[in-house]
């Protein structure tokens, strides 16, 4: 039977014709792993119910003296005292907004094309993609960088090093293990807590994993047909830390129509060491905290909506919203390291 144009349109009416056809277990996606997110792995995430509210800060110096005294005969010794003060965050509201054209989908449904396809879906998992790109990008100006801490130091290739500096990890001649082991001592005898959490940059992390002094600490627990092999985990154990994450998020830091400029994220070349709490607490401090309000009253860090578009435009949009404030919220429980390679 000779196919005609009338016959054509009413096939595609019915959904029995498809002109055009794409695969639907092949797409091309440059949408990057969550696990490589880096931002909730390190601080907790505080959910507040205001966008911007005061939290209490007990004095470290009262909680950690000896104030109890031999009483006198027939007296009394001196109250105690514990200072408190008061310290802000405040979340502000970011937006992303993605739109979709109805007319062009018309064609898209008649063809009854794949689901990687579907506009809805695809611009629902662009926007949590870019989320988790966003956060990383707010953690590493807030936290993971020279100059946010007061205690920083930075690598140098020489093995004499004065106050500030130490030698850098590509350097065989350091020993990342008693160096960090040092580091951990200092912030626990200042604080009463030991550090328990490392972020590191990939060229950080490249370098240990076959620095001398990390190998001959591990090299023992291979065979031939099990080698040893320095991982996230190892190191996590070599350190003595409850978690050691690698920053290997990237992101285009070009302009639209700009050739792209991929980049890490987060600095490769630095580390951070810290302690944190895994949730929110009030009898434990933490380095930072990543402060979210529910900006919508439903419970959602992270609404995403759907809405049309004026009339006479046939589109709808899909947007997003998130409100976070990354606060620094106890400066001497972590210590940044630059220049580490």
């Amino acid at each position: 039977m000779k196919r005609t144009a009338a016959s054509i349109q009413a096939d595609i009416k019915k959904g029995a014709f498809r002109p055009h056809t794409a695969l639907s277990n092949v797409a091309l996606a440059y949408f990057q792993s969550d696990a490589k997110a880096f931002a909730k792995t390190i601080f907790p995430i505080c959910p507040v119910n205001l966008s911007s509210d005061n939290y209490y800060i007990f004095a470290k110096e009262d909680l950690l003296r000896d104030n109890w005294h031999r009483k006198p005969a027939y007296g009394k010794v001196d109250p105690a005292v514990l200072s408190e003060y008061t310290d802000s965050y405040a979340c502000q509201v970011d937006q992303m907004i993605m739109g979709i054209d109805r007319i062009r989908e018309t064609d898209q449904k008649r063809r009854q094309g794949p689901a990687t396809k579907d506009s809805r879906m695809q611009r629902t998992r662009t926007m949590a993609g870019q989320a988790n790109i966003h956060m990383d990008v707010m953690f590493a100006r807030s936290f993971f960088k020279s100059g946010v801490w007061g205690n920083e130091e930075k690598g140098v290739d020489s093995t004499t090093v004065t106050s500030g500096q130490f030698i850098k990890f590509s350097n065989g001649n350091s020993d990342p293990v008693a160096f960090i082991d040092e580091k951990k001592t200092n912030m626990e005898e200042n604080t009463g807590r030991m550090p328990n959490r490392i972020a590191i940059g990939v060229n950080v992390f490249n370098a240990l994993k076959k620095h001398p002094a990390i190998l001959e600490r591990v090299k023992y627990g291979g065979s031939t047909a099990n080698p040893a092999t320095v991982t996230e985990n190892v190191l996590a154990q070599l350190f003595g830390v409850e978690r050691l994450s690698v920053q290997r998020s990237i992101m285009n830091t070009a302009e639209l129509g700009q050739a792209a400029n991929m980049k890490y994220i987060g600095d490769p070349n630095g580390f951070l060491l810290a302690y944190a709490t895994n949730t929110p607490s009030i009898e434990e401090p933490s380095a930072g905290y990543i402060f979210t309000w529910d900006m919508l009253g439903d419970g959602n860090i992270m609404p995403v909506l759907n809405y049309d578009g004026e009339s006479g435009t046939h589109s709808e949009f899909i947007e997003g919203l998130m409100a976070t404030d990354m606060k620094k919220t106890a400066d001497d429980l972590a210590m940044y390291f630059s220049d580490a390679v």
